[in-house]
């Protein structure tokens, strides 16, 4: 019995979750501040009580960006007994940053990324790679998380969230499990030659036809992507305090293939699914900060 289009397996589709840290709680009188990162393919939301993280949300991020910028807050707000009216003040970012309805700000995603990833890891952080849904960044911060110098790649989004959405649905792989399976590999293969993720798709179903698994040509994209990845931070200035964050944080095979290349190991990431906080949430989790900051001195304090 074939699949139907509505049975079809969803290999593209990450895990949406909600998480409030157990041992976080809100009063009257805390200063409970947000941030909602809406980019291309998923959508984030953060909520700070007295500029500390208690509450996370992700979600996919639809066709219209203000309708996706409520769905994520109602989502992180959801059991936490606040309410929309109780947030003192919203930083919007990301791709669909001017169209977040509830904010009273919008920062880039760059400040917030880099701001997100001091508060996640410290102040010894000085290197970003941030992976979002459609474009690379490469980020040098100073210890307050300010950032310093900055590059992107072009508009092409090989290698970034959508690209491994492609991917996913091409080989037929979950996309949670994309980053093992790439590694599941005797010798690393060359990498694809095409950078372009339409033209790279192209080339990896011609080398499925040659006869390659699954997991080499997962390999070779996954190693292209990465040397892409590393070219782009050593042009910003790779210091050893270095990070990922963004979507692809969780994928450890361009983790591990960026940090073979560099030369360097990543700083440890947190354990998010045992109560740490989420790389995948830095950019929401800056805006918070942000927000914080910025009502803390709207108030003379």
């Amino acid at each position: 019995m074939k699949e139907t289009l509505k049975d079809a397996k969803e290999y593209w589709r990450w895990q949406e979750y909600h998480r409030v840290l157990p041992d976080k709680s809100w009063k009257s009188k805390d200063t409970i501040t947000a941030g909602v990162d809406v980019g291309s393919v998923g959508s984030k939301a953060a909520i700070m009580v007295d500029g500390e993280m208690y509450a996370w949300a992700i979600t996919r991020t639809g066709s219209n960006s203000p309708d996706s910028a409520k769905k994520v807050m109602a989502m992180v707000l959801d059991g936490t007994g606040l309410q929309q009216s109780d947030i003192k003040y919203t930083v919007g970012t990301g791709y669909g940053r001017v169209n977040v309805p509830m904010a009273n700000k919008a920062i880039t995603e760059i400040a917030c990324h880099a701001k997100g990833a001091n508060y996640i890891w410290g102040p010894k952080v000085r290197t970003i790679l941030d992976v979002g849904g459609q474009d690379i960044k490469a980020i040098h911060c100073d210890e307050t998380g300010r950032v310093t110098s900055f590059l992107m790649n072009d508009k092409c989004a090989a290698g970034t969230g959508r690209g491994m959405e492609v991917f996913a649905d091409l080989l037929q792989i979950p996309i949670e499990d994309i980053g093992k399976v790439s590694l599941s590999i005797d010798e690393e293969p060359p990498p694809v030659s095409c950078t372009c993720v339409a033209f790279a798709k192209t080339e990896a179903i011609g080398l499925l036809r040659k006869g390659w698994t699954k997991e080499k040509v997962l390999a070779a994209y996954t190693r292209a992507m990465a040397i892409r990845m590393a070219n782009l931070i050593n042009r910003v200035g790779l210091e050893k305090e270095f990070v990922v964050t963004g979507g692809q944080s969780k994928n450890m095979g361009i983790v591990s293939r960026v940090e073979n290349i560099l030369g360097v190991k990543t700083l440890p990431s947190p354990n998010w699914r045992d109560g740490g906080l989420d790389p995948m949430v830095a950019g929401a989790t800056g805006a918070a900060l942000f927000a914080n900051a910025l009502y803390q001195k709207s108030q003379g304090t």
